[in-house]
């Protein structure tokens, strides 16, 4: 018997005979043609994406029709980017500009797209290179005339193995009864991974020279929550595994009647369970999970995959679209968090920095670009006519930053109002408290704001001096590192000082290894990703928050000694 582990991005487990799918990424070495054969190369490549399109719709008519929308909604993504100008005006360029072949021009194309997602600082946008790299294959396959073999009924049951998977074919294999997948590229919050989690399919990714390592035809167990894969596999881990799917069923069935009940803790203290989104499939299962509401709407996506940035209407509709897709629920729309590493048409400015991360991004960009900034504020404002409405400022420093904050709010408002155009007057604002200066000043943010959330994946990166995607140090992300808890308790004590609710978007919110420890800090909100409510939602049911509170504040009495760690994690797992 033998494991290897890579990185579980959807829970559940399967058993079943791995099947080798033979495509993988498409590396093109750089080649010339002849300049009398620019004019048949520029049609071949036309050609090719409209083959690529006609693929991909003939993968979508294959998707039963009671899929959902929002499922569907991937493959729409990627025919939407087979119509804009980067795959389709840019490479077409590349070749009448340097006779390239077809080919090299989309690899050329690609390499410039992905280099600017490499760039950004924000991880899940940094993921979104994978829809690059899906859609530049598709047209490959065009140049190349390979048809898209979906394999009929043979994937029913089996274990994807694959170098990566794009949505379409996570989508398609879905339907066609696959039991799980493994793939050697991707992260937890790429597309597919994301597709994975929504569609209940156990999958890992990440798993380096998993095709070499396992093969075609192996029977193997896929553990997809904790990352691993047991290949020769014998009798008695096989009837171990079988009763762990058994119980997992159990226990989803246990969950989903939590849907809808008040999140209280067993001495009666009610808590607020959020969703944070970014995508419309996001929404439809915040819905269905009946969250109390959305503590952090992400909308960089907007910025991403142009050349301008958007104008206010493209703001507005997919604000209004979202507030309405909740359907009362109170959703947080969080400003822009792009930087200097983000360039869109030249409003982020084109000065290289050392240390994007640390330059000019987020609210310290809005304040320096108001034409960049207002016309989000304002779509903001008019969304909040079609329901309940918080505005959320990430990586506040100082007061004025909340001062120059609230005066380009006001100038919104105050044109909006010049126009007739409804909007909420009394519209929340509140900040991100993700800077190590902001939750040093948390009393002076709190008396000076509507709400908090601590968003504690910069919070950890920034007070610990680390890149928490750099390999090489991210051993050294530690949520539970002494320096950590005591700016997260300033941060809800300054909340509760000056009657301010505050909550935590981070991915510590969601975490159930420290969700007691939060709890008896007396964090109240939790927001995080919609699948882990349930989860979230059942550990705190379980708890006592009196008692909880008692033992962390005798814990924070010993922060300095040596053992705090030992001490730390008998809260977390005393549970």
């Amino acid at each position: 018997m033998h494991s290897i582990t890579g990185i579980g991005v959807a829970k559940g487990i399967a058993i079943g005979e791995t099947f080798l799918l033979q495509r993988g990424r498409i590396d093109v070495s750089i080649s010339h043609i002849p300049q009398d054969q620019v004019f048949q190369e520029i049609e071949r490549y036309r050609l090719a994406v409209e083959s690529a399109r006609a693929q991909l719709k003939t993968i979508k008519s294959k998707i039963p029709s009671d899929t959902r929308s929002d499922i569907l909604a991937f493959i729409d993504t990627h025919l939407l980017m087979l119509d804009d100008a980067a795959f389709v005006a840019a490479p077409i360029e590349l070749i009448a500009q340097n006779s390239y072949t077809a080919e090299s021009a989309l690899q050329v194309q690609r390499n410039a797209l992905v280099k600017v997602f490499d760039e950004m600082e924000d991880p899940y946008l940094r993921t979104r290179k994978d829809d690059v790299d899906h859609v530049v294959n598709q047209i490959h396959k065009g140049l190349l005339n390979q048809a898209e073999d979906t394999q009929g009924n043979a994937l029913e049951g089996k274990v994807i193995l694959a170098q990566d998977l794009s949505p379409a074919d996570t989508i398609l294999m879905k339907h066609q009864g696959i039991a799980a997948f493994i793939t050697e590229y991707g992260g937890p919050m790429s597309h597919t991974a994301i597709l994975a989690r929504s569609l209940g399919i156990p999958a890992i990714v990440g798993l380096h020279s998993a095709t070499q390592l396992l093969g075609h035809g192996r029977q193997v167990i896929v553990d997809g929550g904790a990352g691993l894969v047991i290949s020769d596999v014998d009798e008695q881990t096989l009837i171990l595994y079988r009763q762990r799917i058994v119980d997992n069923l159990e226990q989803a069935k246990q969950l989903s009647k939590l849907i809808g009940k008040p999140a209280i803790t067993r001495d009666g203290m009610q808590l607020s369970l959020m969703a944070n989104i970014e995508l419309p499939e996001d929404i439809a299962t915040t819905r269905a999970l009946q969250a109390d509401g959305v503590g952090l709407y992400r909308t960089e996506f907007l910025y991403m995959n142009r050349d301008t940035p958007p104008d206010e209407d493209e703001h507005y509709e997919a604000y209004r679209s979202v507030v309405e897709g909740l359907n009362g629920i109170p959703v947080t729309i969080r400003t822009l968090d792009l930087g200097a590493d983000k360039q869109v048409d030249g409003c982020l400015g084109n000065t290289p920095v050392c240390n994007p991360a640390l330059g000019l991004r987020a609210i310290r960009l809005c304040i320096k670009e108001p034409r960049l900034f207002l016309p989000q504020l304002r779509a903001i404002l008019r969304a909040s006519a079609h329901g309940p409405v918080r505005i959320m400022v990430p990586m506040l420093s100082t007061l004025s930053e909340v001062a120059a904050l609230k005066q380009h709010l006001e100038a919104a408002k105050l044109s909006l109002s010049q126009d007739g155009t409804p909007f909420d007057t009394n519209i929340q604002v509140g900040g991100m408290i993700d800077v190590p200066a902001a939750a040093l000043s948390a009393d002076r943010f709190a008396n000076a704001l509507d709400f908090l959330s601590i968003g504690t994946n910069d919070l950890i990166q920034y007070t610990l001096a680390i890149d928490r995607v750099d390999d090489e140090v991210n051993y050294l992300f530690d949520p539970l590192h002494p320096a950590i808890l005591r700016l997260i308790k300033m941060v809800i004590d300054a909340g509760r000082h000056y009657n301010k609710p505050v909550s935590m978007c981070g991915e510590m919110a969601g975490d159930p290894s420290y969700i007691p420890l939060l709890l008896g800090m007396g964090l109240q909100e939790y927001s995080m990703q919609p699948g882990a409510l349930l989860d979230a939602k059942r550990l705190l049911c379980e708890l006592d928050a009196g008692k909880l509170s008692e033992r962390t504040d005798r814990l924070f009495q010993h922060l300095h000694e040596a053992d705090i760690s030992e001490r730390i994690a008998q809260i977390c797992q005393e549970y």
